[in-house]
């Protein structure tokens, strides 16, 4: 079964990661999701902008650069491991999906093992 793909479908995936936050900490428009203080995910609420910027490992954020024409570096983060996926259609949402899975699943394995036992205390 498809899902749906679109900025409110991927902000409530993101968010019902376990642990995740969500934040404005930079503007009113852009909601960052993140794990203990760490980021993974960014989305713009401009709705003329329909984009999720996600956190990637180095080979496969140039990888999936080279594969499909929607994904772009994430220049605006100041961070080259991070991909800006434009939603509109022309990438399979199952693929976004499974970005949002590889992106919080880096933060979260990233993180100190006595910060991944506390969250896992504290649920």
């Amino acid at each position: 079964m498809k899902r749906e793909l679109n900025i409110e479908a991927l902000r409530n995936y993101c968010i019902s990661k376990p642990f995740v936050t969500e934040e404005f900490p930079f503007d009113e428009v852009t909601l960052v999701f993140k794990v203990a203080g760490k980021m993974f995910a960014l989305i713009p609420l401009d709705e003329s902008r329909q984009i999720i910027s996600l956190k990637c490992d180095p080979e496969r954020a140039i990888e999936l650069r080279e594969q499909y024409p929607a994904i772009k570096a994430a220049y605006h983060m100041n961070k080259k491991h991070w991909n800006m996926i434009e939603i509109n259609g022309s990438v399979n949402s199952e693929l976004v999906y499974g970005l949002v899975d590889h992106s919080y699943g880096l933060i979260f394995n990233a993180l100190p093992k006595r910060t991944r036992d506390q969250l896992l205390l504290d649920k």
